[in-house]
C-alpha cells in the first residue's frame, strides 16, 4: 500500500497532477441536541489526546440519530429516548445497543411576561387545555390578560416523547395540534424567549431563568414538584429520561473510545457540567 502510494505521488509530482489521497475514516455521531454538549466536549479531548477523526450532526435530534445509525449514515447515535418498536420495525438488521450515560428532566417552560405575571406552576390538566387548545389565555390560569403561545417540538425529539408520554400516558399517540413548530433545544430556548405569552418544553438545564422559566408540576395530590435533582434523581419528578448513546452491536474500535470515555469520571465530569446527574446520582 505505501509502494502504491509513493508511485502515486512520484507521478503526479513528476507531470504537474494533483490526485485526493483516501480521507482517514471517521466516527460519525449523530442525534440528540440534549447531548450534544457532553458528547461535542469528549470528542475534543479524544481528537486531541488520541488523534480520533470525529463528526457529530444533531439534525432531526434524538430521533434523526436513530434513523441516520439504522440507515448507516452513523456509527454512534445520540439519544434522548428509549429505542422503541417502531424503530426496530423500521431497521430490523440492527441490532441495537444503548449505553446510558446519565440522566435528564423536561420542564415546562415559559417566556418572562408569563412568569412575571405570576404562572409558576401547572397541573397536567391545565397542561393539557393549554396544548390543546382549550386555554387560551393566561389569565384563565392565574397569569397576564395575554393570549397563549404553545410552541410545539418537532415529533421525534426526545422532549416530545417525554412530554406526550406524560400527557397521555395511555394513548399511542398525541391528538393533533396546529401550533407553531421548534427544533433544537438552543432554537427552542430563543423563540421561547423571544415571545410574548409563549409556552414550551425543553431539556432542563436549558431552562437558565433569564430567557425562559421552568414551571413546577402540580402532582394530583396537590404538591407541587420542581426539576432540580433531587427530585429528578428519586423520581419524584415525573418527566425525566436516561440519556444514551447507541450502537449496532457491541461498540468497538473509535467508538467503543468514545463510550468507554464518556462513561469514566472525566466523562461523568461532563455529564455535570451541562446540567445533567451522572450515573452514581440516579436511585
Amino acid at each position: 500500500m505505501q509502494f502504491h502510494r509513493f508511485c502515486l505521488l512520484t507521478f503526479s509530482a513528476a507531470f504537474g497532477l494533483t490526485f485526493p489521497l483516501p480521507a482517514q475514516d471517521s466516527l460519525r455521531v449523530s442525534g440528540s441536541t440534549t447531548l450534544n454538549p457532553v458528547v461535542s466536549e469528549a470528542v475534543e479531548v479524544l481528537r486531541n489526546e488520541k488523534g480520533l477523526r470525529i463528526t457529530i450532526d444533531t439534525a432531526g435530534g434524538s430521533t434523526g440519530g436513530i434513523n441516520a445509525l439504522g440507515d448507516g449514515r452513523a456509527d454512534v447515535a445520540m439519544s434522548s429516548r428509549s429505542i422503541q418498536e417502531r424503530d426496530r420495525d423500521k431497521f430490523p438488521s440492527v441490532k441495537y445497543h444503548s449505553v446510558p450515560i446519565g440522566q435528564d428532566a423536561v420542564s415546562l417552560v415559559v417566556s418572562a411576561d408569563v412568569w412575571n405575571g405570576g404562572v409558576k406552576n401547572l397541573s397536567g390538566s391545565q397542561i393539557r387545555d393549554l396544548y390543546e387548545g382549550r386555554l387560551k389565555n393566561w389569565k384563565e390560569v392565574g397569569g397576564p390578560d395575554r393570549r397563549v403561545v404553545f410552541l410545539n417540538r418537532e415529533p421525534g425529539r426526545g422532549e416530545w416523547e417525554v412530554f406526550t408520554k406524560f400527557l397521555y400516558p395511555d394513548r399511542n399517540k398525541p391528538p393533533m395540534t396546529s401550533h407553531p413548530m421548534v427544533g433544537s433545544n438552543e432554537e427552542t430556548r430563543n423563540k421561547t424567549g423571544g415571545t410574548r405569552g409563549a409556552i414550551t418544553f425543553l431539556s432542563t438545564p436549558w431552562a437558565d431563568g433569564k430567557k425562559v422559566f421552568a414551571l413546577g408540576l402540580e402532582l394530583p395530590d396537590g404538591n407541587v414538584v420542581e426539576a432540580n435533582g433531587a427530585n429528578i434523581a428519586s423520581g419524584q419528578y415525573p418527566m425525566s429520561r436516561p440519556l444514551f448513546v447507541i450502537t449496532d452491536g457491541e461498540p468497538a474500535g473509535a467508538a467503543a473510545t468514545l463510550i468507554d470515555y464518556l462513561l469514566a469520571e472525566p466523562g461523568q465530569q461532563l455529564v455535570s457540567k451541562h446540567g445533567y446527574l451522572r450515573l452514581d446520582e440516579v436511585q
